[in-house]
């Protein structure tokens, strides 16, 4: 079982590069929050090249590259959603750019509120993260997260005054 991976662990095979999101579930402290963190270059380079269907398109793509990098991964690991892995993170908030409104303000309020329901887990998520195990299961209770955050950013825009941010 690794309990911390390494720089060489990280580099031995293409899925735990892409699992480990390129370095940045190697962070010493809160590696998730970093991953989600990777998320935001990720979507700027996608905005340069696609519109938002295609990127939807390469976000599906990438879930499921994730689910056997994931797999790989955790079984080389021995742990199967070990928090190094934060492909899982990437994906589902580049999901979440997509339809995150411009400017600072709603940024923030996309990566905060995906990090909070990330961490929190509210139902359904626990079931799933409880039900599902494997690169499926790592993939998927994130892609919850991202909808609930998706929900709150919905009731946001629509019932609080956050006119010009």
């Amino acid at each position: 079982m690794i309990v911390r991976p390494s720089a060489k662990f990280l580099l031995s095979h293409p899925a735990h590069f892409l699992a480990l999101g390129f370095g940045t579930g190697l962070a010493p402290v809160a590696p998730g929050t970093v991953g989600t963190l990777l998320g935001f270059p990720f979507y700027s380079l996608l905005v340069l090249w696609f519109g938002p269907a295609e990127i939807l398109a390469v976000t599906a793509a990438l879930f499921v590259l994730g689910i056997w990098a994931c797999q790989r991964t955790g079984d080389d690991m021995g742990i199967a959603d070990h928090s190094g892995m934060v492909w899982d993170e990437v994906v589902a908030f580049i999901l979440i750019l997509v339809f995150t409104p411009p400017g600072l303000f709603w940024q923030g309020f996309a990566f905060f509120a995906f990090r909070f329901f990330d961490v929190l887990k509210p139902p359904p998520i626990r079931e799933a993260d409880r039900r599902w195990k494997g690169g499926f299961g790592v993939m998927f209770d994130d892609i919850l997260a991202a909808g609930y955050t998706l929900l709150l950013m919905a009731v946001a825009k629509r019932f609080l005054p956050l006119d010009g941010l």
